[in-house]
């Protein structure tokens, strides 16, 4: 039992150090215009399948403060949404990837509840969860909270609210979706292996 735990705390700083780096580096983030495709749901979702939602939560948590952090100048479209409200620009970023952490574990949990062709279906669709949460969420408070602010409307350049929405639905969740599908399933199956051979 405390092997485990030490072993759970260890491959959760691991993470940690994970989304730290990607978030400031380019590895986190694919940056095209004003759309930005980010792949720190990969680790995200490695923790929320390996550690459960608590940990999904937490990695989600600081996903979202290293992106609300980028809103301080650090990033033109971010830093026009806390100019307009910086209590939502925060719900936005922080709130919505803690609850799309949280979820993803919960996901995993609820569907893995056979053996090893089961768990592998559940792996996959709770890292499939996380890059489709984080574009509902993110794209509906964006919505709900700055779709008729004209300053943020201007950071759209020639594209309408609308349109930026559609762009960054189709572009971003595809291209975040296949790779955390992809990545996150494998280091998922890799280490969910390797745990029930040591015991």
């Amino acid at each position: 039992m405390a092997n485990t735990k030490v072993r759970q705390m260890a491959q959760l700083a691991i993470l940690i150090a994970i989304v730290l780096v990607m978030a400031f580096t380019p590895l986190g983030y694919l940056r095209i215009g004003t759309l930005s495709i980010t792949f720190l749901t990969i680790p995200v979702a490695i923790g929320a399948v390996i550690l459960g939602p608590s940990a999904g939560a937490l990695l989600g948590f600081i996903f979202g403060m290293t992106s609300f952090l980028q809103c301080f100048g650090l990033d033109a479209f971010g830093t026009a949404l806390m100019a307009v409200s910086p209590l939502c620009t925060f719900l936005m970023c922080v709130g919505t990837r803690t609850l799309m952490g949280w979820l993803a574990g919960l996901i995993f949990r609820l569907l893995n509840r056979g053996g090893p062709v089961l768990r592998g279906v559940a792996t996959s669709i709770a890292c499939v969860s996380c890059p489709v949460l984080n574009t509902l969420f993110f794209m509906s408070t964006l919505y709900l909270f700055f779709g008729r602010s004209g300053a943020v409307l201007e950071a759209y350049g020639s594209m309408t609210f609308f349109g930026f929405i559609f762009t960054a639905v189709t572009i971003n969740s595809i291209l975040e979706l296949v790779a955390t599908l992809v990545v996150g399933t494998v280091i998922c199956t890799t280490v969910q292996l390797a745990v029930r051979h040591s015991r």
